[in-house]
């Protein structure tokens, strides 16, 4: 039977850069396919709905951060997951795409086999559940969460949320009281030695309270140290 490749879509405008980046996916089993410019790449993730985007931020015409709004935003392609690409380095860029639903960035000049792990790792998180298959459904105060379905609900209301989003939920609801450093956080959604930034956990925990609304005042911020699902018994 023959093995089915990840399928992963490049939209860089430089040749040379998606060159090395094809020839080390390549290299590894994947199927990649590119696209130069950000209206390209939108046109062939509908037409080809790879597995995974890696998203330069600076293109011409549309930017990258346009591309993965309108990507995160189309319900046809909401789910595919975005790895941004940035010469920048700046973290207000990589911000601004975390809270745009991107799933993780490498900055430029960046290693073929970092990158090549960080796509494995989101894919990895894309298929795996966050908590093991058989864990039970967790319901706390107004909130549901279903391991297994990867759910939640408030109120008896569906709640969108990304995969981070949910890790750190589920990870914190599981614990009410217990609090979490970011790096805990990190470490225990994303896996040991994940690299990213206190701000881009900061970003996620925004998001995430945004969107349960009256319910996300049960994530408290402990200042100083991290996080914390509200304990209210």
């Amino acid at each position: 039977m023959a093995v089915v490749k990840p399928q992963i879509l490049i939209i860089e405008d430089e040749e040379d850069i998606r060159e090395l980046v094809r020839y080390n996916l390549e290299r590894d089993n994947f199927s990649v396919s590119e696209a130069d410019s950000g209206e390209a790449g939108l046109k062939a993730v509908l037409q080809k709905k790879p597995d995974l985007i890696l998203l330069d931020l600076m293109l011409p015409g549309k930017d990258g951060l346009q591309i993965c709004r309108e990507l995160k935003q189309n319900p046809a392609t909401s789910d595919i997951p975005v790895v941004m690409m940035t010469a920048k380095g700046e973290e207000s860029d990589i911000v601004a795409g975390l809270e745009l639903g991107a799933e993780d960035y490498i900055v430029k000049p960046f290693s073929p086999k970092v990158l090549v792990a960080r796509v494995k790792a989101v894919l990895r998180r894309k298929t795996t559940p966050v908590a093991p298959s058989g864990e039970d459904v967790l319901s706390i105060h107004d909130i549901v969460i279903h391991p297994g379905r990867h759910e939640v609900t408030v109120s008896g209301k569906p709640v969108d949320l990304t995969a981070s989003e949910f890790g750190i939920l589920h990870f914190l609801a599981r614990r009410p009281g217990w609090v979490f450093t970011r790096y805990q956080i990190v470490d225990a959604v994303h896996g040991e030695d994940y690299p990213v930034t206190e701000r881009s956990v900061d970003v996620q925990v925004v998001g995430l309270r945004k969107k349960l609304k009256k319910a996300g005042e049960l994530i408290e911020t402990v200042r100083g140290v991290g996080y914390r699902f509200k304990d209210t018994e």
